[in-house]
């Protein structure tokens, strides 16, 4: 199993927004609406980084009561396979595909799809998936049960799962491969 992480070349990789204050990422967000219209974050509403910070500490809790291992406050977002989808974001998109076993898969936790929607409080189609995190042996079950979702939903016409969201709660693999690629 590999875990994909897309990002802008001329950007850079695992440039964590999260990491920001919420005036800085905002600040940022505007720029990317005003410079790139076209690109997906240019889309995200008004709200989008409060929201974040929201469900990111959705995440965070459930993945600390899961006995998981965290050493960052916000966790960096990866995808599990190549998503088609994930690879349209960006003017001029890359990608880092690192294997699974390079990591301490205790520092991993996942959402089958992106965690906004599933965590969101405006989703309730009784899918078993929706507001739940998953540890690697948990989502290994649940790409058993419905396969990845980007081989039966990349259009996002069944739903907003897409991909399944690997959330990396530490710096040590990421710092890595984050200055092979700058």
């Amino acid at each position: 199993m590999n875990l994909y992480h897309y990002y802008d070349k001329n950007i850079g990789p695992f440039m964590n927004i999260s990491d920001l204050s919420t005036h800085e990422a905002k600040r940022i967000l505007k720029e990317i609406k005003l410079n790139k219209p076209n690109v997906q974050s240019a889309k995200r509403h008004d709200t989008y980084v409060e929201d974040r910070l929201y469900y990111e500490s959705i995440i965070r809790d459930l993945f600390i009561k899961k006995g998981g291992k965290i050493t960052r406050q916000a966790p960096h977002y990866m995808v599990i396979e190549h998503s088609p989808w994930l690879s349209t974001w960006f003017e001029d998109c890359a990608f880092i595909k690192i294997p699974i076993e390079e990591f301490d898969i205790n520092t991993l936790s996942f959402t089958y799809g992106d965690s906004h929607p599933t965590f969101s409080p405006r989703l309730n189609d009784g899918k078993e998936y929706r507001k739940k995190l998953y540890n690697y042996d948990e989502i290994l079950k649940v790409i058993d049960k419905y396969g990845l979702p980007q081989d039966w939903n990349d259009d996002g016409r069944f739903g907003p799962e897409r991909y399944i969201e690997v959330h990396v709660w530490s710096d040590e693999v990421i710092s890595r491969y984050k200055k092979a690629h700058l």
